[in-house]
């Protein structure tokens, strides 16, 4: 045997030896205890949280992460879903490990809850972004045609939780010299609230509303409105959409595991698709936390 072919066949036998030590289950800091984690999801695009009316779209399956995570951390992960983070907690009994959802909405739920947690990952969409936008809408008869055009108009703002109908839509107004006075800022927590008031009232009460990106395809795709109901006047910053943040509460190791069982997800197909996710989750350079637990 040359030695060529007896360098090929060391190669070829440490690759197997490295691929059945890759497929041995990890041991982690949950599984030597028998902890089972609870990850709650706030994503407004999983498909409970959602509709099914627009085909491959806002129904991501968080069922076939877990699934994931348990085979990468040997050990159980629950799922919870939930538009917010106090109501979850009443669910879960006071446990929310794993945390997934609209990053400026789990920032200021977790305040609210007084619940200390870091921010490690981003889930990229079918186009690689990690972000989103506000849009401010008119009635399609309006004469209005840009920001600039909104200075006497009363404006639909999203709650302030929700940063790309809120505080970005705000700086975009205030770029273009806007000052809406307080009498004519109105909220409405949902997208589809603010869009019908705006065809409702009619192009003569110069109303606006600011909807979110992602909202847009659902509102015309579950015929909430009619494609060309609404006229796009401004379209905000990008602002960060969903994020994943972990409990202060767990150990440093099973934090570093989860975080590489969520890069993982990049090279596993069927997670992508149930994600409806180009390249899955993408790390924090800076992770950041939020909140304080009591």
């Amino acid at each position: 045997m040359s030695e060529a072919s007896i360098n090929r066949r060391m190669i070829f036998t440490g690759c197997i030896s490295l691929l059945l030590l890759c497929q041995q289950p990890v041991s982690s800091p949950a599984a030597e205890s028998g902890k089972a984690l609870t990850m709650v999801v706030m994503d407004p695009l999983a498909a409970p949280l959602s509709c099914p009316c627009v085909e491959g779209y806002a129904q991501r399956d968080y069922t076939v992460l877990a699934k994931h995570l348990e085979a990468a951390l040997n050990c159980e992960v629950s799922v919870i879903f939930s538009e917010s983070l106090p109501s979850a907690l009443k669910k879960t009994n006071g446990k929310a490990d794993i945390v997934i959802g609209k990053q400026s909405v789990v920032r200021a739920d977790a305040k609210l809850a007084k619940w200390k947690l870091t921010a490690v990952s981003e889930l990229t969409d079918l186009q690689g972004n990690t972000t989103q936008y506000g849009m401010i809408v008119v009635n399609k008869e309006d004469p209005a045609t840009s920001v600039s055009d909104l200075e006497d108009y009363t404006i639909i703002f999203g709650p302030s939780e929700a940063e790309e109908k809120h505080s970005a839509a705000i700086k975009l107004l205030e770029a273009a010299s806007i000052q809406i006075p307080a009498e004519r800022q109105k909220i409405d927590d949902a997208c589809s609230d603010g869009a019908c008031k705006v065809i409702d009232l009619g192009p003569a009460s110069k109303t606006a509303a600011v909807i979110s990106s992602y909202a847009q395809p659902l509102l015309e795709g579950c015929g909430t409105i009619k494609k060309g109901d609404l006229r796009v006047v401004g379209k905000t910053n990008p602002v960060p959409f969903v994020t994943v943040f972990l409990s202060d509460a767990l150990e440093s190791d099973l934090r570093k595991q989860i975080v590489a069982g969520l890069s993982d997800a990049a090279i596993k197909p069927t997670v992508l698709q149930a994600l409806e996710s180009l390249a899955g989750f993408i790390p924090m350079p800076n992770p950041s936390t939020v909140a304080k637990k009591n």
